[in-house]
């Protein structure tokens, strides 16, 4: 199958909406690269490919290789109009050209988690104690997907800010942090809190303690 075949059938599949809702209820309702609820801040979603159709049309159709991803391609593309340097994710201009999959820190990578680490100033960065390999691809992928988007930046320094005020009030009236971590990580019927990497990430050895008591299958 050629590309620009890949891309027509893909256009006439009529149940885009019902593998949508697979996938998502797969990601517990997170973006596949940012992480954010979009349904929670009023944006929408699409079908990506974690290689693109253009690049290996004949995975256009393999389920491995489909993730919901934020921004709806007509509606939110259409709001961040005039604003490249804040769309991230698949609609990022990164991810539109050829992907270099030896490179590319996919998000169906069962270990992906590892490769990043967030800062307090919501800076998505390559985690410490990667081999030099490793960082050059994290910081590919950060590239790539813009996760450093100033959009979505602002969006984890607010959530990192929201869980530091609450850890100190938590350990000011000597309340149960694992109960607070708890809230976050643990699944709510079949979603999840945004920006669960990040509550992990803040957390450390109680995300872990907490992760195997209540949700042993995210870690």
């Amino acid at each position: 199958m050629t590309a620009k075949a890949a891309t027509s059938r893909w256009a006439g599949f009529g149940s885009k909406q019902q593998v949508l809702g697979y996938l998502l209820e797969e990601q517990y309702g997170l973006c596949c690269y940012s992480e954010i609820r979009p349904d929670l801040i009023g944006l929408g979603l699409h079908i990506e490919h974690v290689e693109n159709k253009s690049q290996n049309p004949q995975r256009t159709f393999d389920y491995s290789n489909l993730a919901a991803s934020s921004l709806d391609s007509e509606t939110d593309l259409h709001t961040f109009k005039g604003q490249a340097s804040e769309v991230f994710g698949g609609h990022a201009l990164g991810k539109s050209s050829a992907v270099d999959i030896n490179r590319f820190v996919s998000c169906h990578q069962s270990d992906c988690s590892r490769f990043f680490a967030y800062l307090s100033d919501g800076r998505i960065v390559a985690a410490d104690g990667l081999s030099a390999q490793e960082k050059d691809r994290a910081k590919y992928t950060i590239d790539l997907l813009n996760l450093n988007s100033p959009f979505l930046q602002e969006l984890r320094y607010q959530w990192w800010s929201e869980l530091e005020a609450l850890f100190n009030e938590h350990i000011d009236q000597d309340m149960s942090l694992h109960c607070l971590a708890g809230i976050d990580l643990a699944p709510r019927g079949t979603q999840l809190s945004p920006f669960f990497s990040i509550t992990r990430n803040f957390f450390g050895n109680i995300a872990e303690e907490v992760l195997e008591q209540e949700a042993p299958d995210l870690k």
